[in-house]
């Protein structure tokens, strides 16, 4: 099923702008910079966003404008308004089980602890059926260290040019994954990282 919506997950506010639980927001916004997508704040969608042309396909953004843990408000008021079902939303988040700059397709399936996703799957009538982009950024080693390591700790310059330069993604893998060709676009993105070609188990 082709791709409508594509979400990118953040905290609001300046203090956590560049830091690594903020990174499926960032990626929403240099895709909207890359299309030429203006973004505008949506009261009634809790989040900025802005619909343009994306190799072909008409889609529109979203960066919900509420802390991580009530991301579903934002999600789940543009999906109702427009009527997109939860497989043809693309959500962009932070994920600890890779490294940074190394990215991972995933269709459905669990949420990993992470509470943007939760909400996210509670504001869809508790589906978790849409695709997650999952944007590695590493581990501090120490589950005790997790919460700062996300929110508190800006990227280090290396980290965040690994990240932003993956993202970069090719037109071709852009136009297979909006299209709803999902083994297509997982295998040129996970070859091309020598990784496995599909990824649809939890971590």
């Amino acid at each position: 099923m082709a791709i409508k919506l594509i979400v990118g997950l953040e905290n609001p506010g300046s203090q956590f702008a560049k830091t690594r639980h903020n990174v499926g927001g960032i990626f929403v916004s240099q895709l909207a910079r890359r299309f030429s997508i203006p973004l505008k704040t949506e009261s009634k969608f809790s989040g900025r966003t802005g619909r343009g042309m994306i190799c072909g396909h008409d889609v529109r953004l979203l960066i919900p404008d509420t802390f991580m843990n009530l991301s579903g408000k934002a999600v789940g008021s543009i999906a109702t308004f427009y009527k997109i079902t939860p497989q043809e939303i693309l959500v962009a988040h932070d994920e600890m089980a890779f490294g940074p700059g190394e990215l991972r397709l995933k269709k459905s399936g669990g949420i990993n602890g992470h509470n943007g996703l939760r909400d996210i799957v509670n504001s869809l009538g508790g589906s978790g059926d849409f695709l997650r982009l999952r944007i590695g950024v590493g581990h501090p080693g120490d589950a005790s260290k997790v919460t700062a390591f996300l929110t508190s700790h800006t990227l280090p310059d290396a980290e965040r040019e690994m990240i932003y330069s993956a993202w970069e993604l090719d037109e071709s893998l852009l136009a297979d994954l909006l299209s709803g060709d999902l083994q297509k676009a997982m295998n040129q993105l996970h070859s091309s990282q020598a990784k496995p070609d599909v990824d649809n188990k939890d971590t």
